[in-house]
Formats: structure tokens, C-alpha cells, sequence
């Protein structure tokens, strides 16, 4: 946890800081962008799973038997935000490939500038469930919280949010709007710039991944 943001961890790994540097990079190209995405998601999926409990299970090795351990309780949903929270899905999906994945649309009014849903869809049994909502960036914390609104309005008690790169104006919007959400993150940048725009950031993680730049 940050002392400044208590709701945030930065998940700080030299695998991560080091494929951060070239997810940031301008040249890097939509191929290798969509990789790093995956990789650095599938990276933070560890930390973002670190507390869901085990049970002990009692299975047969081809030696003996033995006691294990496995996940229990709650299903896991990982929940993008579109379009761009589409390109962490499958990195941690290569860790969870049991998990169920549900969908969030959200739009940004012209006259209120405030975002609205337009698509939300997850799996019956909120309550029940472990969320993982899943954008790459979280700049002003607007669709996030929103987003985090929604899956509370239909139950979702247990949520975590997952970002490749956060700005202190978002983390702490996070903590106003819903500080029982930790906030975990690749990076914490220094701030938004006059458009919203994340610095130094990594420009628009939609674009870059779609090719719509």
C-alpha cells in the first residue's frame, strides 16, 4: 500500500518495470503493444490473486497420497472495461482460464461529461463472486467508479480494480467514491495534463491496442 494512496498497491517487479518501459514507448507497434499488455497483466494477476483462500484437498500423486491446496470459495469474474479493458483479459485468463468474464460499456456525456452505461453484462450470483475489474489506465477515475458503481448495484460485494498505469487523480477518486476497492497498479505517474491525459503515461491504450490511432 502507498502511504499517499492507501486504496493502492503498485505491484513493483523488475519483469514489470521493464516491459512497462517499452508498453510506454511511442514506437513500439500494435503487435508488440497487445503482447505487453497481456504479459504485464498476466504478471499483476499474482498480486491481484494473492489473498483469495485455499482449502486443503486430499489427492494421489503417482507416489503416494498427499494433502494439497486449492482455491476456494468464491468464483472469480474478470471484468473489462471496453474497449481497452479487452486487451488484459486474455493475460490473466492465461493464469485463471476457469474464470467467467463479464463486459462494461461506458460513454462519457458531451453536456454533463459524466459516464454513462450503455452495456453490462456479468454472470448471475453477484454476491457470490470475486470481481476483477480490468482497464489499463485509470486518469480521472470517472469510468472506474462508475463502473465499480454498477457491479455494486447488482451485488458485487468483493471488487478489485487492476490498471497497468494510474494518476493520483483517479487512485483518489477510487478512495473518495469506493475506498473498499484496493486499486492495484503497474504505475503510479505523476498526473493528468490539461485534456486528462495521463503523464508521462502511455498515450490511448484503446488506440494503441485497436489501431484506431
Amino acid at each position: 500500500m502507498s502511504g499517499a494512496h492507501p486504496n493502492l498497491t503498485v505491484v513493483d517487479h523488475p519483469l514489470i518495470r521493464h516491459k512497462l518501459s517499452y508498453l510506454r514507448a511511442r514506437t513500439t507497434p500494435k503487435k508488440e503493444f497487445k503482447e505487453l499488455v497481456d504479459e504485464i497483466a498476466m504478471l499483476m494477476a499474482f498480486e491481484a490473486t494473492r489473498d483469495l483462500p485455499t482449502e486443503e484437498v486430499e489427492i494421489t500423486t503417482p507416489i503416494e497420497t498427499t494433502t494439497a491446496h486449492r482455491i476456494r470459495g468464491k468464483k472469480l469474474v474478470l471484468v473489462p472495461i471496453l474497449r481497452a479493458g479487452l486487451g488484459m483479459v486474455d493475460g490473466v485468463l492465461s493464469l485463471m482460464p476457469g474464470a467467467r468474464v463479464g463486459h462494461v460499456g461506458l460513454y462519457r456525456d458531451e453536456d454533463t461529461l459524466q459516464p454513462v452505461e450503455y452495456y453490462f453484462k456479468i454472470p448471475p450470483g453477484a454476491a457470490d463472486r470475486d470481481f476483477l475489474l480490468l482497464d489499463p489506465m485509470l486518469a480521472t477515475g470517472g469510468s472506474a467508479s462508475a463502473a465499480v458503481d454498477g457491479l455494486k448495484r447488482r451485488g458485487a460485494t468483493s471488487i478489485r480494480f487492476l490498471c497497468l498505469v494510474a494518476a493520483p487523480e483517479g487512485v483518489e477518486r477510487m478512495r473518495r467514491d469506493h475506498p473498499d476497492v484496493p486499486v492495484l497498479a503497474a504505475a503510479l505517474d505523476r498526473g493528468l495534463d490539461e485534456n486528462g491525459y495521463i503523464m508521462p503515461g502511455l498515450g490511448d491504450a484503446g488506440d494503441r491496442l485497436f489501431g484506431t490511432r
